[in-house]
């Protein structure tokens, strides 16, 4: 029994020692993460909680003057332009996800196959990332504009091809925005794919070349199943960032034409700054949170699944 004893009570000093050792270890980390914890509560969870305090009440300017619960949030889904911002909305993500997707994907690919000049494509492909978003926005509003001083009209009426509506033609409206902010921020995506792509043992692809394996096969078999996890994350990432588009679609068409191109952020916008009804701008607010986190759960649900 003596014996048990002493090695109960050594177990138990041991185990102090750990966690006292473990928290020593841990304090350096807590104190270089306090400054970024302290940023991300003043600046993400403060607003957000005032946002939801503020989508209780009727408001005059800022100041808040009557409770009134869920009135704004049911002001919100009946206002005759929600069903339109929400439905856009999607519709930005699908085409995001047919054009925005895949096309960094095949450009770190190709690149990573590439022998001669590799860095000099990675600067190319990158190079629109540093051009600011405004102006790139600006640039191709003149490149999309519609009669006979749009570049694109400039350019295909010496082919014979007559004016084209661009962005004034409901169809084409949200594929042209995609495809602008596709031009703009594919490269650093593509970068981040060649980033993992590099990071496949070398040793694979030559194996697979003494095999006979051809171009083709290398990037099927080795190269997509190698980048597969990073696509997946991602992927949630870019329908994070394309769920709350702003400024793309209100400086190049302002929602139009007849709200074919509205998305819920700027519907935010136009009930923040434009009609000054805070209380329903951060409703909307409230509510595409709580639909980024459903979105969210829902992935991480179907991956973790599929993991399993």
């Amino acid at each position: 029994m003596g014996i048990k004893t002493e090695q109960t009570e050594q177990k138990i000093h041991l185990g102090l020692l750990t966690k006292v050792k473990f928290k020593k270890e841990d304090l350096l980390g807590w104190l270089v993460m306090l400054p970024t914890l302290i940023l991300f509560t003043f600046f993400v969870w403060e607003p957000l909680l005032e946002s939801v305090r503020l989508s209780m009440y009727t408001a005059k300017g800022i100041r808040l003057q009557e409770f009134v619960g869920f009135s704004n949030y049911i002001r919100v889904l009946r206002h005759p332009d929600f069903m339109a911002a929400f439905r856009n909305t999607f519709v930005y993500i699908l085409w995001s996800l047919v054009i925005g997707f895949f096309v960094p994907i095949i450009m770190a690919v190709l690149i990573s196959e590439t022998v001669h000049l590799k860095g000099f494509f990675r600067v190319g492909v990158y190079f629109p990332n540093m051009v600011p978003g405004m102006a790139t926005v600006l640039m191709w509003g003149y490149f999309f504009t519609p009669g006979a001083t749009g570049v694109l009209n400039i350019i295909l009426s010496k082919f014979g091809v007559g004016n084209q509506l661009w962005l004034t033609n409901p169809k084409l409206t949200i594929p042209l925005i995609i495809l602008t902010m596709t031009w703009k921020g594919a490269g650093a995506t593509a970068l981040i794919y060649m980033a993992g792509i590099s990071g496949i043992n070398p040793d694979i692809y030559e194996a697979a070349t003494i095999d006979g394996a051809g171009i083709w096969k290398r990037i099927r078999h080795i190269t997509l199943p190698s980048i597969f996890s990073l696509g997946k994350t991602l992927l949630i990432l870019q329908i994070i960032a394309v769920f709350q588009i702003l400024y793309e679609p209100l400086v190049m068409t302002n929602g139009g034409p007849n709200n074919a191109s509205i998305s819920l952020m700027q519907l935010v916008y136009n009930y923040a700054f434009r009609d000054f009804n805070y209380p329903m701008g951060a409703a909307l607010s409230v509510m595409i949170c709580m639909i980024l986190v459903v979105l969210s759960g829902i992935y991480t649900k179907i991956t973790s699944s599929k993991e399993a």
